[in-house]
Protein backbone atom coordinates (compact mmCIF):
# COMPACT_ATOMS: atom_id res chain seq x y z
CA UNK A 1 0.00 0.00 0.00
CA UNK A 2 0.86 3.47 -0.24
CA UNK A 3 0.40 6.05 2.88
CA UNK A 4 1.04 9.73 3.30
CA UNK A 5 3.70 10.56 5.11
CA UNK A 6 3.20 14.67 4.78
CA UNK A 7 1.88 17.41 3.25
CA UNK A 8 4.18 20.58 2.20
CA UNK A 9 2.33 23.57 2.17
CA UNK A 10 4.59 26.24 1.52
CA UNK A 11 3.85 27.52 -2.01
CA UNK A 12 1.45 30.21 -2.05
CA UNK A 13 0.46 29.48 -5.58
CA UNK A 14 -0.09 25.95 -7.94
CA UNK A 15 2.48 23.98 -7.55
CA UNK A 16 4.33 23.04 -11.04
CA UNK A 17 6.94 20.65 -10.92
CA UNK A 18 8.55 18.51 -8.18
CA UNK A 19 12.04 16.57 -8.44
CA UNK A 20 13.91 14.14 -6.41
CA UNK A 21 17.75 13.86 -5.92
CA UNK A 22 19.57 11.11 -3.76
CA UNK A 23 19.45 13.46 -0.71
CA UNK A 24 16.55 16.45 -1.86
CA UNK A 25 13.03 17.13 -3.05
CA UNK A 26 12.60 20.40 -5.16
CA UNK A 27 9.58 21.91 -5.70
CA UNK A 28 8.49 25.16 -8.34
CA UNK A 29 5.75 26.90 -8.47
CA UNK A 30 3.46 29.89 -9.94
CA UNK A 31 4.79 31.59 -6.92
CA UNK A 32 7.95 32.78 -8.63
CA UNK A 33 10.04 30.61 -6.26
CA UNK A 34 11.68 27.10 -5.80
CA UNK A 35 11.72 25.08 -2.36
CA UNK A 36 14.08 22.90 -1.67
CA UNK A 37 14.07 19.49 1.27
CA UNK A 38 15.67 17.66 2.82
CA UNK A 39 14.12 13.84 2.38
CA UNK A 40 15.02 12.62 5.86
CA UNK A 41 12.76 14.69 7.15
CA UNK A 42 11.39 17.09 4.40
CA UNK A 43 12.54 20.19 6.77
CA UNK A 44 13.16 23.26 4.36
CA UNK A 45 17.11 23.96 3.56
CA UNK A 46 18.74 27.20 5.40
CA UNK A 47 18.85 28.84 1.58
CA UNK A 48 15.53 27.50 0.59
CA UNK A 49 13.05 29.53 -0.92
CA UNK A 50 15.14 30.17 -4.07
CA UNK A 51 13.98 33.38 -5.73
CA UNK A 52 15.66 34.23 -8.70
CA UNK A 53 12.94 34.20 -11.44
CA UNK A 54 10.73 36.79 -12.46
CA UNK A 55 7.36 34.87 -13.97
CA UNK A 56 6.00 31.36 -12.73
CA UNK A 57 8.59 28.23 -12.65
CA UNK A 58 7.58 25.73 -14.42
CA UNK A 59 10.02 22.82 -14.55
CA UNK A 60 12.93 22.11 -12.08
CA UNK A 61 14.86 18.95 -12.66
CA UNK A 62 18.88 17.44 -10.78
CA UNK A 63 21.96 17.10 -11.97
CA UNK A 64 22.74 13.51 -12.11
CA UNK A 65 25.42 14.06 -8.73
CA UNK A 66 23.10 16.60 -6.86
CA UNK A 67 24.93 19.40 -7.13
CA UNK A 68 23.01 21.50 -9.31
CA UNK A 69 19.09 22.37 -9.77
CA UNK A 70 17.95 23.55 -13.09
CA UNK A 71 14.84 25.70 -13.00
CA UNK A 72 12.62 27.25 -16.34
CA UNK A 73 10.48 29.95 -16.14
CA UNK A 74 8.21 32.38 -18.36
CA UNK A 75 10.39 34.92 -17.76
CA UNK A 76 12.23 33.22 -20.73
CA UNK A 77 15.63 31.78 -18.79
CA UNK A 78 16.86 28.63 -17.52
CA UNK A 79 18.17 28.79 -13.98
CA UNK A 80 21.37 27.08 -12.82
CA UNK A 81 21.34 26.58 -9.12
CA UNK A 82 24.14 25.60 -6.38
CA UNK A 83 22.33 22.88 -4.26
CA UNK A 84 25.51 23.23 -1.87
CA UNK A 85 24.88 27.00 -1.24
CA UNK A 86 21.42 27.96 -3.21
CA UNK A 87 23.20 30.75 -4.67
CA UNK A 88 22.35 30.67 -9.00
CA UNK A 89 25.03 29.34 -11.02
CA UNK A 90 24.72 30.61 -14.15
CA UNK A 91 21.20 32.05 -15.82
CA UNK A 92 20.85 30.48 -19.92
CA UNK A 93 18.29 33.07 -21.69
CA UNK A 94 16.51 31.63 -24.14
CA UNK A 95 17.02 32.05 -28.11
CA UNK A 96 14.34 34.10 -29.15
CA UNK A 97 12.98 35.20 -25.42
CA UNK A 98 10.36 33.18 -25.44
CA UNK A 99 9.05 31.68 -22.35
CA UNK A 100 10.60 28.58 -21.24
CA UNK A 101 8.04 25.48 -20.27
CA UNK A 102 9.90 22.28 -19.84
CA UNK A 103 13.68 21.80 -19.43
CA UNK A 104 15.12 18.21 -18.91
CA UNK A 105 19.19 17.14 -18.13
CA UNK A 106 20.91 13.99 -19.73
CA UNK A 107 21.81 11.70 -17.08
CA UNK A 108 25.32 11.99 -17.97
CA UNK A 109 24.80 15.60 -17.21
CA UNK A 110 26.41 16.84 -20.26
CA UNK A 111 23.26 18.38 -22.26
CA UNK A 112 20.64 20.76 -20.82
CA UNK A 113 17.58 21.27 -23.26
CA UNK A 114 15.07 23.72 -22.71
CA UNK A 115 11.94 24.48 -24.72
CA UNK A 116 9.90 27.15 -25.19
CA UNK A 117 6.27 28.34 -25.97
CA UNK A 118 6.88 29.46 -29.02
CA UNK A 119 8.04 25.51 -30.24
CA UNK A 120 11.49 26.53 -30.25
CA UNK A 121 14.55 24.03 -28.41
CA UNK A 122 17.49 24.97 -27.14
CA UNK A 123 20.43 22.21 -26.29
CA UNK A 124 23.08 23.71 -24.06
CA UNK A 125 26.43 22.27 -22.96
CA UNK A 126 25.63 21.71 -18.95
CA UNK A 127 29.21 21.89 -17.76
CA UNK A 128 30.38 25.08 -19.61
CA UNK A 129 26.84 26.68 -19.88
CA UNK A 130 27.17 27.46 -23.54
CA UNK A 131 24.46 26.73 -26.18
CA UNK A 132 25.62 24.11 -28.91
CA UNK A 133 22.17 23.30 -30.77
CA UNK A 134 19.12 25.24 -31.38
CA UNK A 135 15.75 23.62 -33.04
CA UNK A 136 12.17 24.41 -33.18
CA UNK A 137 8.94 23.03 -34.25
CA UNK A 138 6.08 25.50 -35.68
CA UNK A 139 2.73 26.33 -34.29
CA UNK A 140 3.29 25.19 -31.18
CA UNK A 141 4.22 25.42 -27.63
CA UNK A 142 7.11 22.87 -25.95
CA UNK A 143 5.72 21.22 -23.01
CA UNK A 144 7.34 17.94 -22.19
CA UNK A 145 11.13 16.52 -22.12
CA UNK A 146 12.81 13.39 -21.65
CA UNK A 147 16.02 12.05 -22.11
CA UNK A 148 16.85 8.62 -22.86
CA UNK A 149 19.42 6.60 -20.51
CA UNK A 150 21.93 6.24 -23.00
CA UNK A 151 22.26 10.48 -22.71
CA UNK A 152 22.31 9.75 -26.53
CA UNK A 153 18.62 11.09 -27.75
CA UNK A 154 15.33 12.51 -26.27
CA UNK A 155 11.88 13.02 -26.63
CA UNK A 156 9.66 16.13 -26.49
CA UNK A 157 5.81 16.87 -26.42
CA UNK A 158 4.28 19.38 -27.55
CA UNK A 159 0.85 20.94 -27.28
CA UNK A 160 -0.10 19.81 -31.31
CA UNK A 161 0.10 16.48 -29.60
CA UNK A 162 2.99 14.83 -31.55
CA UNK A 163 5.70 13.40 -29.88
CA UNK A 164 9.29 13.88 -31.88
CA UNK A 165 12.59 11.93 -31.03
CA UNK A 166 15.71 14.03 -31.77
CA UNK A 167 19.58 13.55 -31.48
CA UNK A 168 22.65 15.71 -29.86
CA UNK A 169 22.79 17.50 -33.36
CA UNK A 170 19.16 18.81 -33.22
CA UNK A 171 18.45 16.09 -36.10
CA UNK A 172 14.28 15.07 -35.90
CA UNK A 173 15.01 10.72 -35.82
CA UNK A 174 11.48 10.51 -35.71
CA UNK A 175 8.30 12.45 -35.11
CA UNK A 176 4.63 10.81 -33.96
CA UNK A 177 1.97 13.41 -34.95
CA UNK A 178 -1.00 12.10 -33.30
CA UNK A 179 0.48 10.36 -30.20
CA UNK A 180 -1.97 12.37 -27.82
CA UNK A 181 -5.37 14.30 -29.33
CA UNK A 182 -5.34 18.01 -27.67
CA UNK A 183 -1.69 18.05 -26.38
CA UNK A 184 0.84 16.19 -24.48
CA UNK A 185 1.18 16.96 -21.19
CA UNK A 186 4.59 15.16 -20.64
CA UNK A 187 6.88 11.97 -21.11
CA UNK A 188 9.59 10.12 -19.79
CA UNK A 189 11.65 7.13 -20.80
CA UNK A 190 12.25 4.04 -18.50
CA UNK A 191 15.36 3.63 -16.89
CA UNK A 192 15.93 0.30 -19.03
CA UNK A 193 18.20 -0.41 -22.02
CA UNK A 194 17.08 -3.32 -23.76
CA UNK A 195 19.12 -5.31 -26.39
CA UNK A 196 18.92 -8.02 -28.77
CA UNK A 197 19.71 -9.20 -32.20
CA UNK A 198 20.42 -5.98 -34.25
CA UNK A 199 18.01 -3.73 -32.30
CA UNK A 200 18.34 -1.85 -28.88
CA UNK A 201 15.16 -0.73 -27.25
CA UNK A 202 13.81 2.20 -24.79
CA UNK A 203 10.76 2.54 -23.48
CA UNK A 204 8.67 5.68 -22.91
CA UNK A 205 5.80 6.73 -21.12
CA UNK A 206 3.41 9.56 -22.59
CA UNK A 207 0.22 11.33 -21.25
CA UNK A 208 -2.23 14.07 -22.36
CA UNK A 209 -5.30 16.06 -22.49
CA UNK A 210 -6.82 12.94 -24.30
CA UNK A 211 -6.89 11.28 -20.47
CA UNK A 212 -4.69 8.55 -21.69
CA UNK A 213 -1.04 7.42 -20.31
CA UNK A 214 0.65 5.55 -22.77
CA UNK A 215 3.76 3.34 -23.18
CA UNK A 216 5.90 3.40 -26.17
CA UNK A 217 8.83 1.28 -27.71
CA UNK A 218 11.23 3.31 -29.36
CA UNK A 219 13.69 0.75 -31.25
CA UNK A 220 17.67 1.89 -32.79
CA UNK A 221 17.93 -0.61 -35.41
CA UNK A 222 21.74 -1.47 -36.62
CA UNK A 223 21.03 0.26 -39.80
CA UNK A 224 20.84 3.81 -37.99
CA UNK A 225 16.91 3.59 -38.81
CA UNK A 226 14.42 4.40 -35.27
CA UNK A 227 10.89 3.43 -34.98
CA UNK A 228 8.44 4.08 -32.92
CA UNK A 229 5.92 1.37 -31.72
CA UNK A 230 2.61 2.41 -29.16
CA UNK A 231 2.80 -1.12 -26.82
CA UNK A 232 -0.11 0.18 -24.11
CA UNK A 233 -2.94 2.72 -23.91
CA UNK A 234 -4.26 3.34 -20.08
CA UNK A 235 -7.58 4.86 -19.75
CA UNK A 236 -8.33 4.99 -16.05
CA UNK A 237 -7.82 8.25 -15.87
CA UNK A 238 -10.77 10.05 -16.02
CA UNK A 239 -9.38 13.73 -17.08
CA UNK A 240 -6.24 14.84 -18.65
CA UNK A 241 -3.44 13.32 -17.67
CA UNK A 242 -0.58 16.12 -16.02
CA UNK A 243 2.14 13.96 -15.18
CA UNK A 244 4.17 10.86 -15.68
CA UNK A 245 7.16 9.24 -13.90
CA UNK A 246 8.81 5.88 -13.95
CA UNK A 247 10.57 4.83 -10.73
CA UNK A 248 14.23 4.45 -10.85
CA UNK A 249 14.21 0.60 -11.12
CA UNK A 250 11.72 0.97 -13.85
CA UNK A 251 9.27 -1.43 -12.12
CA UNK A 252 6.67 1.48 -11.30
CA UNK A 253 5.03 4.20 -13.21
CA UNK A 254 2.95 7.10 -11.85
CA UNK A 255 0.61 9.62 -12.88
CA UNK A 256 -1.02 12.30 -11.90
CA UNK A 257 -4.17 14.02 -13.66
CA UNK A 258 -7.02 16.79 -13.58
CA UNK A 259 -9.33 14.00 -11.65
CA UNK A 260 -7.52 14.75 -8.62
CA UNK A 261 -5.56 11.41 -8.38
CA UNK A 262 -2.83 9.91 -8.43
CA UNK A 263 -2.33 6.20 -9.98
CA UNK A 264 0.84 3.95 -9.36
CA UNK A 265 1.10 1.17 -12.01
CA UNK A 266 3.05 -2.07 -11.91
CA UNK A 267 5.01 -1.07 -14.92
CA UNK A 268 5.84 -4.26 -16.04
CA UNK A 269 3.14 -5.87 -16.20
CA UNK A 270 0.91 -3.25 -16.72
CA UNK A 271 -1.88 -3.67 -13.92
CA UNK A 272 -3.35 -0.60 -12.12
CA UNK A 273 -2.32 -1.19 -8.08
CA UNK A 274 -3.54 1.96 -6.33
CA UNK A 275 -5.20 5.37 -6.74
CA UNK A 276 -4.80 7.90 -4.13
CA UNK A 277 -7.22 10.38 -3.68
CA UNK A 278 -5.99 13.29 -1.10
CA UNK A 279 -5.00 16.44 -3.71
CA UNK A 280 -7.76 19.11 -3.68
CA UNK A 281 -7.53 20.33 -6.93
CA UNK A 282 -5.24 19.02 -10.75
CA UNK A 283 -2.48 16.78 -10.12
CA UNK A 284 -0.05 18.66 -11.49
CA UNK A 285 3.23 16.64 -10.94
CA UNK A 286 4.83 13.68 -9.89
CA UNK A 287 8.45 12.21 -9.10
CA UNK A 288 9.99 8.86 -7.71
CA UNK A 289 13.00 9.23 -5.53
CA UNK A 290 15.98 7.67 -6.43
CA UNK A 291 17.00 6.29 -2.96
CA UNK A 292 13.98 5.62 -0.72
CA UNK A 293 10.58 4.55 -1.31
CA UNK A 294 8.85 7.75 -1.88
CA UNK A 295 6.58 9.46 -4.22
CA UNK A 296 5.96 13.25 -4.34
CA UNK A 297 2.81 14.98 -5.85
CA UNK A 298 2.07 17.93 -6.36
CA UNK A 299 -1.19 19.55 -7.42
CA UNK A 300 -2.77 23.17 -7.58
CA UNK A 301 -3.99 22.95 -4.15
CA UNK A 302 -0.59 24.26 -3.58
CA UNK A 303 0.51 21.98 -1.60
CA UNK A 304 3.29 19.10 -2.14
CA UNK A 305 2.05 15.38 -0.65
CA UNK A 306 4.66 12.63 0.53
CA UNK A 307 4.04 9.14 -0.20
CA UNK A 308 5.85 5.89 1.12
CA UNK A 309 5.46 2.99 -0.59
CA UNK A 310 5.05 -0.20 1.98
CA UNK A 311 4.80 -3.74 1.23
CA UNK A 312 2.67 -5.17 -1.83
CA UNK A 313 2.81 -1.97 -3.72
CA UNK A 314 5.37 -2.62 -5.84
CA UNK A 315 4.81 -5.12 -8.92
CA UNK A 316 8.55 -6.59 -8.34
CA UNK A 317 6.91 -10.17 -6.57
CA UNK A 318 4.94 -8.22 -4.32
CA UNK A 319 8.03 -6.52 -2.63
CA UNK A 320 8.38 -2.89 -2.36
CA UNK A 321 10.19 -0.60 -3.72
CA UNK A 322 13.67 -0.85 -2.51
CA UNK A 323 15.63 1.08 -0.20
CA UNK A 324 18.68 1.36 -2.26
CA UNK A 325 16.91 1.57 -5.87
CA UNK A 326 19.65 3.50 -8.07
CA UNK A 327 20.49 0.34 -10.46
CA UNK A 328 18.02 0.21 -13.28
CA UNK A 329 17.18 -3.61 -14.24
CA UNK A 330 19.98 -6.20 -15.33
CA UNK A 331 19.23 -5.12 -19.44
CA UNK A 332 19.94 -1.14 -19.02
CA UNK A 333 22.00 -1.30 -15.41
CA UNK A 334 25.38 0.25 -16.87
CA UNK A 335 26.14 3.84 -15.92
CA UNK A 336 25.02 6.48 -18.39
CA UNK A 337 28.34 8.12 -18.84
CA UNK A 338 29.43 4.95 -19.92
CA UNK A 339 26.81 4.00 -22.47
CA UNK A 340 27.01 7.04 -24.44
CA UNK A 341 30.99 5.18 -25.65
CA UNK A 342 31.71 2.57 -27.84
CA UNK A 343 33.51 -0.31 -25.64
CA UNK A 344 36.32 0.58 -27.67
CA UNK A 345 36.35 3.98 -25.93
CA UNK A 346 36.26 2.50 -22.01
CA UNK A 347 39.49 2.72 -19.60
CA UNK A 348 40.38 0.08 -17.29
CA UNK A 349 38.33 1.90 -14.93
CA UNK A 350 35.20 1.54 -16.63
CA UNK A 351 35.91 -1.88 -17.95
CA UNK A 352 36.46 -2.89 -13.70
CA UNK A 353 33.32 -1.37 -13.09
CA UNK A 354 31.53 -3.37 -16.37
CA UNK A 355 33.04 -6.59 -14.83
CA UNK A 356 31.39 -5.29 -11.05
CA UNK A 357 27.95 -5.41 -12.80
CA UNK A 358 27.78 -8.43 -14.37
CA UNK A 359 28.70 -10.34 -11.31
CA UNK A 360 32.69 -10.84 -11.90
CA UNK A 361 33.91 -9.31 -9.85
CA UNK A 362 36.39 -11.54 -8.92
CA UNK A 363 38.16 -11.03 -12.04
CA UNK A 364 38.85 -7.45 -11.80
CA UNK A 365 42.31 -7.83 -10.05
CA UNK A 366 43.32 -9.90 -13.16
CA UNK A 367 42.17 -7.25 -15.38
CA UNK A 368 43.80 -4.02 -13.76
CA UNK A 369 47.22 -6.44 -13.30
CA UNK A 370 47.15 -6.59 -17.18
CA UNK A 371 45.65 -3.30 -17.97
CA UNK A 372 42.83 -4.47 -19.80
CA UNK A 373 40.83 -1.63 -21.65
CA UNK A 374 38.19 -1.77 -23.64
CA UNK A 375 39.60 -2.27 -26.96
CA UNK A 376 41.50 -4.98 -25.02
CA UNK A 377 38.82 -6.40 -23.95
CA UNK A 378 36.86 -6.81 -27.58
CA UNK A 379 40.26 -8.52 -28.59
CA UNK A 380 39.93 -10.90 -25.42
CA UNK A 381 39.27 -14.70 -26.99
CA UNK A 382 39.04 -17.92 -24.62
CA UNK A 383 42.86 -18.52 -25.59
CA UNK A 384 44.00 -15.33 -24.62
CA UNK A 385 41.74 -15.42 -21.49
CA UNK A 386 43.59 -19.25 -21.06
CA UNK A 387 47.24 -18.10 -21.63
CA UNK A 388 47.39 -14.41 -20.76
CA UNK A 389 45.10 -14.16 -17.97
CA UNK A 390 45.19 -18.12 -16.79
CA UNK A 391 41.33 -17.82 -16.47
CA UNK A 392 40.46 -21.46 -17.67
CA UNK A 393 37.31 -23.85 -18.58
CA UNK A 394 36.24 -23.80 -14.48
CA UNK A 395 36.54 -20.15 -14.31
CA UNK A 396 33.92 -17.97 -15.93
CA UNK A 397 35.78 -17.35 -19.55
CA UNK A 398 32.31 -18.14 -21.41
CA UNK A 399 30.24 -16.07 -19.13
CA UNK A 400 32.45 -13.00 -19.68
CA UNK A 401 32.90 -13.76 -23.67
CA UNK A 402 29.28 -13.79 -24.47
CA UNK A 403 28.69 -10.71 -21.88
CA UNK A 404 31.65 -8.98 -23.82
CA UNK A 405 29.62 -9.73 -26.90
CA UNK A 406 26.49 -8.68 -25.86
CA UNK A 407 27.61 -5.25 -24.41
CA UNK A 408 29.91 -4.51 -27.57
CA UNK A 409 26.79 -5.09 -29.83
CA UNK A 410 24.91 -2.67 -27.70
CA UNK A 411 27.41 0.05 -27.84
CA UNK A 412 28.08 -0.40 -31.06
CA UNK A 413 24.02 -0.20 -31.77
CA UNK A 414 23.64 3.49 -29.69
CA UNK A 415 26.11 4.77 -31.80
Amino acid sequence: MASLVCTLQHHQDDVNWCAFSGQMLATCSGDKTLRIYNTDDFSELPFSPLSGHGYSVHCCCFSSCGQFLTSCSTDATTVVWSMVTGEIEAVLEHPGRSPVRICALSPDSVHLVSGASDGSLALWDFPSKQLRRTGAVSDTTMVACSFSPCSQVFVTGSTYGDLRLWDLNMNQLHAEKNAHDLGVSCCTFAPAILSGGQVVQFNLASCGQDSHLKIWAINKFSSGAYRMQLLHTLSDHSAPVLSCAYSSDGQLLVSGSVDKTVIIYDAKNVLLLYTLSQHERYVTTCSFSPTSPLIATGSMDKTVNIWRLEDGCSGNGGKSLPVESAQTSREGRASAGRLKLLVSDWSEDDVSEWLAEEGLGGLVGKFKANNIDGTELLGLTKETLASELHIGEEDKHHTLLSECNATSSLHLLLQ
